[in-house]
């Protein structure tokens, strides 16, 4: 953050050669000037380039308040909260007003009055753009005056008519003059307060409870909603929506690789412990794909969708069972393996809305089948039946193998090196996927991967008991 400019009174601003600018023009400038820079507007976000981060240009350039419409997890909020990054780094606003007003061109009556009386000795502030940005989250209770104000009787009964602006306590909206006013879920918000934000979106400006009190406001708005089909919430009124405008779609990872980046992005996987953890990419395509297959699933509610933060769940959550096994059997590294994904159910519960009757066993089991149809997708593109059919046949005369939480690395290894063509294999699927084929760890998960793929895929058996898992034919 830069320092504040130096000017304090509105006579040494004036100096500068300061010109009043709203907020929009101001959106609008400072990202034509990023285009013509070729800045990247909204750094981190994927998967949006070509799709969502162009309508939302659109309606900067275009001067518009924006709906973001998708389903939940589809970095909604997100993409408004890095709208704030386009505005000025600082501007003047008066000193001694209780609304952020531009002292150039003030438009409360409050501001007026003290550049009347003041002149160019009215004193004023700088404010960051950090500081130009309020949000709320729209719920049942929300009421007008938490938004737009309400008349405090308090200063009425001092004298002050009801039609004089200094009669009012504030709400978020004018408080958030001259900066962006941000909205969650709007249509949980009660119909009769969606209406008292039609003039907020159109004529730009409030009315409180009837009185003659018009506040002529600066700002730009921002709202995210879910579609209003989504199970048995509120909708947005239609003229409100009409009043917005752009409306802009979000959508969740077009691509497997654009899911992955985003995951690893968000979930915490570096630990603090000592132990060096890490998720092989084939363990994060049957975190991906599990998901993919939740939002084509007839079993799941697909108008609540399955949001991306299932994905960040399941990935921490698969890190911390590498971590736990790596520090109880005293390894200074863990790679995620795939007897490790019976740890996520946990994570997704709750996160894929089911269309089965309720029950505990119903979301365990289409958890557990959707993981299960995830790794033999995975497996198809990695892996060859026909190249391991050797390796099947070593378990024809009933060799068992055990693997889980319960067998250390070093011990795993040495129990794969006795299954002929075991070893082999992992190492060449490791260096197919790029991965250190000689260390323990991975060459480990490797081999549970092709073992547990040759399960999916009917080719051998698996009995499981807590910490314990055997793969034989």
């Amino acid at each position: 953050m830069s320092h504040a400019p130096a000017p304090r009174t509105l006579g040494q601003l004036k100096a500068t050669g300061y010109r009043p600018s709203s907020v929009k023009d101001e959106l609008r400038r400072n990202t034509v000037a990023r285009l013509r820079g070729g800045e990247v507007l909204f750094p981190g976000l994927v998967g949006y380039e070509d799709s969502v981060i162009p309508q939302v240009v659109h309606a900067l350039l275009s001067r518009h308040d924006m709906l973001f419409l998708g389903l939940r997890g589809q970095a909604k909020t997100r993409l408004i909260r890095m709208l704030p990054n386009l505005l000025d780094e600082w501007i003047p606003v008066l000193a001694e007003s209780e609304i952020p007003d531009d002292p150039a061109a003030p438009r409360f009556s409050a501001g007026r009055r003290l550049v009347a009386e003041q002149g160019d000795d009215t004193a004023i502030r700088w404010l960051h753009r950090s500081e130009r940005y309020h949000e709320k989250l729209a719920t049942p209770d929300v009421t007008i005056a938490d938004l737009v104000g309400e008349i405090d009787l308090v200063r009425h009964a001092q004298g002050k008519f009801l039609s004089d602006e200094s009669t009012m306590h504030f709400g978020l909206i004018p408080r958030t003059n001259r900066g962006i006013f941000a909205m969650n879920e709007l249509p949980d918000l009660a119909p009769k307060i969606q209406v008292g934000l039609f003039n907020v979106l159109e004529e730009r400006d409030v009315q409180i409870r009837g009185y003659p009190v018009r506040l002529e406001m600066d700002l730009c708005m921002a709202f995210s909603a879910n579609p209003e089909d989504y199970t048995n919430r509120g909708r947005i009124v239609t003229p409100l929506k009409d009043r917005i405008g752009s409306v802009i779609r979000t959508h969740y990872p077009a691509q497997l690789q654009q899911a992955v980046t985003i995951t690893r992005q968000n979930a915490w996987l570096n630990r603090d412990s000592g132990v060096t953890v890490e998720i092989p990419h084939f363990m994060h395509e049957i975190l991906e794909e599990f998901v993919r297959l939740a939002r084509q699933s007839p079993h799941v509610n697909q108008a609540s969708g399955v949001s991306v933060r299932c994905s960040i769940a399941n990935a921490e959550n698969l890190a911390s069972a590498a971590e736990r096994r790596a520090i109880l059997h005293k390894e200074s590294g863990a790679v995620a393996r795939v007897d490790d994904l019976a740890y996520i159910h946990s994570s997704s519960r709750g996160k894929v809305e089911l269309m089965l009757p309720e029950g505990e066993s119903s979301e365990d089991k289409l958890i557990g089948a959707l993981i299960g149809e995830a790794v033999k997708a995975v497996f198809a593109r990695h892996a060859d039946m026909d190249d391991l059919a050797d390796l099947i046949a070593q378990f024809k005369g009933g060799v068992a193998l055990q693997v889980g939480d319960d067998v250390p690395t070093q011990i795993m290894l040495e129990n794969i090196g006795h299954i002929k063509g075991l070893k082999a294999a992992a190492g060449k699927l490791a260096k197919d996927m790029k991965l250190p084929a000689d260390e323990p760890a991975m060459l480990v998960a490797a081999a549970e991967f092709l073992l547990e793929g040759l399960y999916v895929n009917n080719r051998l058996s698996k009995v499981t008991a807590p910490g314990k898992t055997f793969f034989r034919k």
